[in-house]
């Protein structure tokens, strides 16, 4: 069986949340702004948009490369439920693409088989 993963949360972690908890925002304000420049730092580049959760980025992200309603998706079957939903909330179809028995990623003939198939 392959396991969901752990978690790691550190003290530092623990602090920072109860900090925003103690402040006057719990959505948006200035924490938000803080990441959103961390990360336009961290990746050179002029835009970024902090959201929610995973489902919501990969969502964002499905939206942003214009997935259509007649786009075929190729994701991994071993993964979070979202990574397929984010495919059907834009409006395109996935499509699985095994994984590799050693690695546990997905797997690239099976790629290529999807491709053909589609």
């Amino acid at each position: 069986m392959i396991s969901y993963g752990r978690q790691s949360i550190s003290r530092a972690d623990i602090d920072a949340v109860v900090e925003i908890l103690q402040s006057d925002y719990l959505t948006g304000g200035p924490a938000v702004e803080q990441f959103e420049d961390s990360l336009k730092s961290y990746f050179c580049s002029n835009y970024a948009c902090a959201v929610t959760n995973g489902t919501a980025a990969l969502h964002l992200t499905g939206l942003a490369l214009g997935w259509q309603p007649k786009d075929v998706v190729i994701t991994s079957p071993i993964t979070f439920l979202a990574t397929a939903n984010c495919i059907v909330y834009a409006g395109a179809t996935p499509d699985f693409a095994d994984i590799g028995p050693t690695t546990y990623t997905i797997d690239v003939n099976s790629v290529e088989d999807c491709i053909k198939r589609n």
